[in-house]
C-alpha cells in the first residue's frame, strides 16, 4: 500500500462520512439514523484498512512523519466523535469530528508524503508505538474539549444554561489528560532507552511539558472551584493552541532544527 492508492481511500472514507452526516439531518427516523451509523463506521473501517495495509507495506508502524500521524488523528477523532454522539446524542460533535478528520485526510492528499520504510535507530524501540498512540488519542480528546469550551462561551453570550456543557468538557479533559500523562511517561522511558536520559529539555519536550502543565492547572482550578466558568472556558479554548504548537508548530522553530525530534517533521 502506497500513496498511489491513498486517493481511493480518501474519497471512499470521506464519501461514507458525508453521506452518514447527511442522513443524520433527516427528521428522526430510526432506519435513517441506523444507516447513518453504519456509513460512519464504514468510513472508519475503510481508513483503518488503508492504515493497516500501509503498516504491512512499510514493514514498520506508520507513525514516523506528521502526515502519518494525521492519519491516526483522523481515525481516533472520528471514533471519539461517534462514541460521544451515541453516548450524549451530540450531533454537532459528530459533525465537527468527522469534518475535521476529512480535512486532515485531504491535507495529506494535497501534500503527499514519502512513506520511507527506514526508521532511525532511536525509533526502533518498543516505546515508539505506545508513546505516539496515547499522544494522538490525547490530542483528539483535548481538541473535542476545546470545541466544547468554545460552544460554552457562545452559550454564555446567549445567556443559556451551560452546566451540562462544562461538566462534559471537564470529563473529556480528565480522560485526555490521563492519556497526555501516559504520553509523557512513555516518552521519558523511550528517551532513556534511546539517548540515555529521561529528559533533556529538548524544544519538543519543553512544549510537551507546557501543554501538560496548562491542562493540569485547568483541572486543579476546576476541582478547587477557584476559577469561574467563563474563565475556565476561555482557558480550555485557548489551551489547544499550545497543544497545536507542541504537535507540529514547534517543528518550524529554528531551535528545533537540532532537536532529536526533528525526524517527525
Amino acid at each position: 500500500m502506497t500513496w498511489l492508492e491513498y486517493p481511493i481511500y480518501v474519497y471512499l472514507t470521506s464519501s461514507l462520512w458525508i453521506a452518514g452526516l447527511l442522513l443524520l439531518w433527516i427528521p428522526k427516523t430510526y432506519r435513517f439514523h441506523l444507516l447513518a451509523g453504519i456509513l460512519v463506521i464504514g468510513g472508519i473501517v475503510s481508513l483503518g484498512y488503508f492504515m493497516t495495509a500501509l503498516w504491512i507495506s512499510l514493514e514498520r508502524p506508520p507513525f514516523r512523519t506528521l502526515a502519518e500521524t494525521r492519519l491516526w488523528y483522523s481515525m481516533f477523532l472520528s471514533v471519539i466523535g461517534l462514541i460521544i454522539y451515541y453516548r450524549w446524542k451530540l450531533r454537532w460533535m459528530l459533525v465537527y469530528t468527522l469534518l475535521l478528520s476529512i480535512l486532515f485526510l485531504f491535507i495529506n492528499y494535497l501534500n503527499p508524503d514519502t512513506f520511507d520504510k527506514t526508521l532511525m535507530p532511536a525509533l526502533q524501540s518498543p516505546w515508539f508505538v505506545p508513546h505516539v498512540v496515547v499522544y494522538i488519542i490525547a490530542y483528539a480528546l483535548l481538541a473535542v474539549s476545546s470545541l466544547i469550551g468554545i460552544k460554552g462561551l457562545v452559550l454564555m453570550r446567549m445567556k443559556k444554561q451551560i452546566t451540562g456543557t462544562i461538566n462534559l468538557a471537564d470529563n473529556i479533559v480528565y480522560i485526555g489528560f490521563a492519556f497526555l500523562t501516559f504520553g509523557l511517561l512513555f516518552g521519558a522511558l523511550w528517551a532513556k532507552e534511546a539517548w540515555g536520559n529521561y529528559w533533556t529539555w529538548d524544544p519538543k519536550e519543553t512544549w510537551a511539558f507546557l501543554t501538560w502543565m496548562v491542562y493540569l492547572l485547568y483541572i486543579h482550578f476546576r476541582v478547587r472551584k477557584r476559577m469561574n466558568i467563563n474563565t475556565a472556558l476561555w482557558v480550555l479554548s485557548l489551551s489547544f493552541v499550545i497543544l497545536l504548537i507542541c504537535w507540529f508548530g514547534v517543528n518550524y522553530l529554528p531551535s528545533t532544527q537540532s532537536s532529536i525530534h526533528v525526524y517527525s517533521s
